[in-house]
């Protein structure tokens, strides 16, 4: 299988595969494809579908083959950003932000990641539920507009708001800490929380979260009568 990435600001992953290859995609991310790409629908079971449900996605995965040759299938971007690929293999798993799985070659598996702390995830916000990809293979993931990437020492901190963290190496570990000083709490305009992350590992920060734009327009939309 070869793949381009093309067009951002809303990029579109076009896979050539050859016959009998598969891509793994949520159900509704296929954007076009050549006509001997068989699709199957399948849940995987019900841990694995709540499972889905708890990360943002879809319950069902759909299957598309390349049949009777070679073929082609495209999956386009749902918002305004960035679409990267990631080599999955023995450690180097990889931990992303929930709705962010797009498509994957056949041997990467998908699961939820929970942090350690519940207390700390639930008050949190994004960083509680997460996407956990392990197993063989390719995983393309989308992200919300520009990708800066930055690699960790073991022991090395950064200190992000909550929602701007995309992806990280399955070597790095999350935490929540609460921003210091009342004053700083209550009129800092950061909320109450921030994301620490800690190396070994990549790190993936994205610019524009889905949430975070969505509450700077939210006060120019029209509301009814």
């Amino acid at each position: 299988m070869n793949y381009t990435i093309e067009g951002e600001p809303m990029p579109v992953l076009i896979c050539n595969l050859e016959d009998g290859e598969m891509m793994i995609t949520e159900g509704g991310a296929m954007s076009w494809m050549t006509p001997n790409m068989k699709m199957e629908t399948t849940g995987g079971g019900i841990g694995k579908m709540l499972g889905r449900a708890f990360s943002g996605e879809s319950l069902f995965l759909n299957h598309y083959t390349a049949q009777g040759g070679a073929g082609m299938i495209a999956f386009a971007s749902s918002f305004p950003g960035s679409i990267r690929a990631f080599n999955v293999g023995p450690g180097q798993d990889i931990i992303a932000q929930k709705s962010a799985f797009l498509a994957s070659t056949s041997h990467v598996q998908l699961s939820t990641f929970f942090q350690k702390r519940f207390g700390s995830g639930l008050f949190g916000g994004e960083g509680f539920i997460m996407q956990k990809f392990t197993g063989e293979g390719l995983v393309f993931l989308e992200f919300d507009g520009y990708i800066k990437e930055y690699e960790l020492g073991a022991g090395q901190q950064m200190i992000i708001d909550t929602g701007y963290l995309a992806a990280m190496s399955g070597s790095c570990s999350i935490d929540i800490q609460t921003v210091p000083g009342v004053k700083n709490m209550l009129l800092g305009g950061e909320g109450l929380f921030n994301t620490v992350l800690t190396g070994p590992g990549k790190i993936w920060l994205q610019s524009m979260p889905a949430a975070q734009l969505a509450s700077v327009i939210r006060p120019y939309i029209p509301t009814g009568n």
